[in-house]
């Protein structure tokens, strides 16, 4: 299964979400006004990505999906009861950030007064700016702390992408256990799961809709990523998650689904907890545990290379390091370079 195919494959996806607006069928691709772009095909070594289009959830609920889901492509999404919006997360680009306002905007929402950022990474927070001052940026206290000490960090890691006018916008509201919001009737609680994805993830749940916005505690037909957080704190977080009992789950990357998604990641993750423990005591390095590795199922993921970023944070715990404590990131990108053979992962945002 090619990573297109990995993505595309919406088994579990919730009779309810369906793709809407222009997007869905290709018919609006066009860029937000006043950016302009060369007109013509993309270059022949870049491959074209669809365009994100939304899925509607429920009455008043959509995901804004961004095909394929690889680096750099988020979900984001958005709760209105007509009168107010609020988004959660935004986007890698101010292109893309464009487009999710201008989608907000044609479904026939008003503008948001609200952003929720699920985790700091700069594809779920760079185009925060684009809907601030007027929308009040909130998320988890380690998610504000994280974002200001990391900066323009999708920069540092693919200079070359076309970002735009990114002015870092952390979180000005903060919260460390749980928050209650409303959209007018609808309540969208946020819930802080432990460190997992990253210290300061945050879970969207609409308790009314039985959705959930899971951030990048979930990975639909890619390879789960706890570089930045923990092994162990990602595995307790799937039992938060099964707990929520929701019906519809979105993934921080990769189409809608349902709950059955949490049953594959689990796997995943107590397979490289196993495979840690033997490679640790074998005395391999990670990345010598990495690619004498069998993947067997797990084969099928996308950015299969993230398998040694999350040995590295396997080793750190059983070397009894905290959950979250930091970890060389020159290390760890080089390592998944040499995985991914010896070719830099590619974003294509």
């Amino acid at each position: 299964m090619d990573d297109a195919t990995a993505r595309r494959t919406a088994a579990g996806t919730p009779p309810a979400a369906r793709p809407t607006g222009p997007a869905a069928t290709g018919a609006d691709t066009a860029e937000p006004p006043g950016t302009g772009t060369p007109e013509g095909p993309p270059p022949a070594a870049e491959p074209a990505v669809p365009e994100p289009y939304l899925t509607e959830l429920a009455a008043g609920v959509h995901a804004f999906i961004q095909p394929d889901g690889g680096w750099c492509l988020n979900n984001a999404g958005f709760v209105t009861d007509g009168d107010a919006t609020l988004v959660v997360d935004t986007a890698a680009t101010e292109r893309r950030a464009c487009l999710l306002r201008r989608r907000i905007a044609e479904s026939g929402a008003p503008a948001p007064r609200t952003v929720v950022n699920t985790h700091h990474h700069g594809d779920h927070t760079y185009g925060n700016a684009v809907f601030a001052p007027e929308a009040t940026v909130i998320g988890h206290a380690a998610c504000r702390r994280e974002l200001l000490a990391a900066g323009h960090q999708l920069h540092a890691v693919w200079p070359e992408v076309a970002y735009g006018d990114i002015r870092l916008t952390p979180p000005e509201v903060t919260y460390t256990d749980t928050l209650t919001l409303h959209v007018g009737g609808i309540e969208v609680r946020l819930i802080h799961p432990g460190v997992a994805h990253t210290t300061g993830d945050t879970l969207v749940w609409l308790p009314e809709e039985r959705i959930v916005f899971a951030g990048d505690l979930v990975f639909h037909g890619g390879t789960p990523f706890v570089f930045m957080g923990s092994l162990t704190g990602s595995l307790r977080a799937v039992q938060t998650l099964r707990e929520l009992d929701a019906v519809t789950v979105v993934p921080g990357h990769g189409p809608v689904t349902g709950p059955g998604v949490y049953d594959g990641i689990e796997r995943y993750l107590r397979f490289v907890g196993e495979l840690a423990q033997e490679g640790r005591a074998a005395g391999r390095t990670p990345l010598e545990t990495a690619q004498r590795a069998d993947l067997g199922p797990f084969a099928e993921l996308a950015e299969s290379e993230r398998l040694v970023a999350n040995l590295h944070r396997a080793y750190a715990e059983l070397a009894g390091a905290a959950p979250g404590a930091p970890l060389d990131p020159l290390a760890g990108f080089a390592d998944m370079t040499v995985l991914n053979g010896g070719v830099p992962m590619a974003c294509h945002a």
